[in-house]
């Protein structure tokens, strides 16, 4: 890092420590602390410690117990209260009513494995599929049957309100520019790159997915919304595990196995986990697509495209917390993947004159092989300062990300006696790519007078991305190096933020306001033409989040924020890409980042329906196109261009209902209506867009001995976005579970079972209009079994590194 980075560091640090320093103690409310003392390892997969009302048995806050067994109700109004703890459904104690007039300490409670107390004051159930917690909806994954064997990325297309394109980027709720991270840490890519590695990583390792439409000014300021995959975390005392294995079948096979191991007690946790993917998949594209000059045909193009691809995934992760006092707990986590893949391509072309009748044929082979790697390191710190709520936390991250791809593509030219009329021509590409990440961060909590919560924090990272791409022509049996096509692109970052948030809760209302300022340093070097760009600026991100209580049943919540979506580096990075001789991918290095307003209100009924109006706009937004080229004719560069503005008034609801005993469902709802205004490929489109909606609905049936069913369907309605407008998508999903004594469970899913998950689009400009479909191998049934073994339950820390939105950008060379 740079000197200037280090003494920013340095002075945000010390103001860290000085407000830990000068916080002030709560008046208006009080703080209700104690500890649990296990007399002996008991089995169980949940402990939650209930705060109750002693007079109206209300139940008043409800905490999991920390990695030292402590627990702690902040904000509580003086009264007299009880002590409930619950493990697995039964209760372990059930204490005697204390008055709580001050900050209050209890006796440790001591929790007998054999005793169990019968009440009636809490029913457990499992989590739905999907529920929402303030800002953001959660979907629980292990609670959906139909995700069984699938990869994270095949649920990520089923959620609720999510919209994937032809070139797998992913929108959430008609936005684009989403950040997608896991366990808090960016992924390193964006489009089908992104789509590739989430395809190599199955969904039994993911504990849940958070949709988090406004982020607060704590989170990287990066994406116009937050995608955050959590992996799954043993949390149990003593040495405990789970082991699972799958086998699917759709066109191709598919095997997912996943083991999880883990040792805990009470000053250190260790824990590890493994997963191999293997997943064999395909893409069929189908295009129609015709070129005009001044509104004048001059030809065509119908091609079937078919790609044939096979993961092999292994993701490694083990880290450790040390617990060196009530104070202070250490940790760090090692990760390590590598998802090897080859694809084989073959292209079928049909040429068509300026007279509409066929010319002539190409066809084109791609023999390939990637090989992408991930290594990453965080070291992390926890300081509890004192008993208020007042902490300190430490993170420093390292990642390295690569990847080296070969590429081989041969191209053969016949006329219509099938007969070749020119020479093969034989491409092959060498690209190696390496990202480095360095990010350093600290957050600083506490509670200041009148209960005012306070939350700051300084960061800053750097990052270096090198890519090498080098294309040679072989047509002649000899390699000649092509500079039209090769590139040696190098770019470095450095971003420098800050952040404070301040929160309250009083009486019908609660708020939370805060402001994040982040100043970006960005150099960019395109070696092959010696040509280099410099950038720096510095942006304020606001956003704020005010709550108020109508009744017991109706409660409202407005939030807003301001966010900004950086190009990824394969983005800017102005290489060319071969598809085929007549399609290139192209980064574009004039790329601007968009900055998205968002605005949402949320009523919430019975904390059970959720309804979400909800408005945003992004300026200088970021739209992947396919074009036809400016230079050269029938000839289409695949792309990332600015649009103006793009406004999203939108809709969303979550509904469930509860037919009966045996019979849940849930059920969530989005509409909405995108305006998009800006100029591609001298193709001006104002306010254009359409009226559309997602449909979504997850049927759940209890059918006793262990068994439960389950029936989910989903329908997308017609979009037209920005150039393109994509027709209706429906399909449905059904499966079944049977959960054992032993603790184990056996499950059987069947997705797509019509075969109707596939997309059918077109595209228009000025001079080029294209129809296309896309199908995947998504009609599959799969069959898996899980046995969890362990015993005694104490919830882990939540451990996030400082390498934030960077990772996001990192792109497809760095996969």
């Amino acid at each position: 890092m740079s000197r200037k980075t280090l003494l920013f560091y340095a002075i945000a640090s010390s103001l860290l420590g000085f407000a830990a320093r000068s916080q002030n103690t709560t008046e208006d409310k009080i703080s209700i602390s104690g500890n649990l003392t296990f007399e002996k390892t008991i089995s169980a997969n949940a402990i939650f410690i209930y705060l109750i009302e002693s007079d109206s048995k209300k139940l008043i806050k409800t905490e999991t117990p920390l990695e030292t067994n402590d627990f702690k109700f902040e904000n509580v109004s003086k009264g007299t209260y009880f002590i409930k703890i619950v493990a697995d459904g039964k209760t372990k104690h059930l204490g005697n009513p204390f008055e709580a007039k001050s900050n209050l300490i209890l006796q440790s409670i001591i929790i007998r494995a054999d005793e169990n107390l019968l009440d009636e004051v809490v029913i457990t159930k499992s989590k739905p599929y999907i529920e929402r917690q303030q800002g953001k909806m959660i979907l629980n994954v292990d609670s959906n049957i139909g995700s069984t064997g699938s990869s994270v990325f095949e649920v990520l297309e089923k959620a609720p309100g999510i919209n994937v394109d032809n070139n797998d980027n992913i929108s959430l709720r008609g936005k684009n520019g989403i950040l997608v991270q896991i366990d808090g840490k960016p992924t390193p890519m964006t489009g089908s790159n992104l789509a590739n590695y989430l395809r190599g990583i199955p969904s039994r390792s993911i504990d849940k997915i958070e949709f988090i439409t406004n982020p607060s000014a704590k989170y990287d300021a990066a994406g116009a919304s937050i995608i955050n995959i959590k992996m799954k975390k043993d949390k149990k005392i003593g040495v405990n595990g789970s082991i699972s294995s799958s086998y699917s079948q759709g066109k191709y096979a598919k095997n997912n196995n996943n083991l999880s191991l883990n040792y805990r007690d009470k000053k250190v946790n260790l824990f590890g986990n493994y997963s191999f993917a293997y997943r064999e998949g395909f893409n069929d594209l189908q295009l129609d697509r015709k070129f005009y000059e001044d509104g004048i045909f001059t030809g065509a193009y119908e091609q079937d495209n078919f790609l044939r691809m096979n993961f092999r995934n292994h993701l490694a992760r083990v880290g450790a917390d040390f617990y060196a006092n009530k104070k202070h707990t250490f940790g760090i986590i090692v990760n390590n993947i590598s998802n090897k893949f080859n694809p084989t391509g073959s292209n079928r072309s049909d040429v068509f004159d300026e007279t509409d009748n066929l010319a002539s044929r190409f066809q084109t082979k791609n023999r390939s092989r990637d090989h992408w790697h991930n290594h990453s390191v965080n070291l992390n710190h926890k300081f509890v300062i004192d008993t208020l709520g007042t902490e300190l936390t430490t993170d420093f991250d390292y990642a390295n990300y690569g990847n080296k791809t070969q590429q081989n593509f041969t191209t053969r030219y016949f006329n219509l006696n099938n007969s070749e009329f020119q020479d093969p021509y034989l491409l092959y590409g060498d690209i190696k790519g390496d990202l480095k990440i360095y990010a350093l961060k600290s957050d600083y909590v506490t509670v200041l007078k009148n209960n005012i919560k306070l939350e700051t924090g300084v960061k800053s990272s750097y990052v270096k991305a090198d890519n090498n791409l080098a294309f040679y022509d072989k047509s002649s049996g000899v390699p000649v190096f092509d500079p039209t096509k090769s590139n040696h692109f190098i770019h470095e970052e450095n971003i420098n933020a800050a952040y404070v948030i301040t929160s309250k809760e009083f009486k019908k209302w609660s708020f939370n306001i805060g402001l994040r300022v982040e100043n970006t340093n960005i150099t960019g070097k395109q070696l092959v033409d010696n040509t280099s760009f410099k950038n720096s600026y510095t942006q304020l991100f606001p956003n704020a989040v005010f709550s108020y209580t109508l009744n017991e049943k109706n409660s409202l919540e407005l939030n807003y924020s301001r966010r900004i979506s950086r190009p990824s580096y394969d983005q800017l990075n102005p290489f060319k890409f071969f598809l085929d001789p007549t399609t290139y991918k192209e980064g574009n290095p004039y790329l601007l980042p968009q900055s998205t307003h968002s605005i949402e209100l949320t009523h919430v009924l019975k904390q059970k329906i959720f309804t979400t109006l909800n408005f945003s706009r992004t300026t200088d937004n970021i739209t992947e196109v396919i074009a036809p080229s400016e230079d050269d004719q029938q000839l289409t560069i695949q792309t990332n261009k600015n649009l103006n503005t793009v406004d999203i008034v939108g809709l969303f609801a979550i509904v469930p209902l509860e037919i009966n005993k045996w019979w849940n469902v849930n059920n969530s709802l989005n509409f909405y209506y995108g305006y998009y205004t800006g100029t591609v490929a001298n193709t001006t489109i104002k306010n254009e867009g359409n009226f559309t909606c997602n449909f979504n609905s997850t049927n759940s049936f209890k059918l006793g001995n262990g068994f439960t069913a389950e029936w989910t369907g989903n329908y997308r309605a017609r979009e037209v976005y920005a150039f393109m407008d994509v027709d209706p998508i429906w399909f449905m999903n059904i499966g079944c579970q049977k959960k054992f004594k032993n603790n184990s469970v056996l499950r059987f899913a069947f997705n797509d079972i019509f075969y109707t998950n596939r997309t059918t689009a077109s595209t228009a400009f000025t001079d080029y209009k294209e129809n296309f479909k896309v199908a995947r191998d998504t009609r599959v049934a799969t069959i898996s079994y899980t046995y969890n073994f362990g015993k005694n339950n104490g919830p882990q820390r939540r451990r996030t590194g400082g390498a934030d939105d960077i990772k996001q950008r990192a792109g497809s060379s760095n996969g």
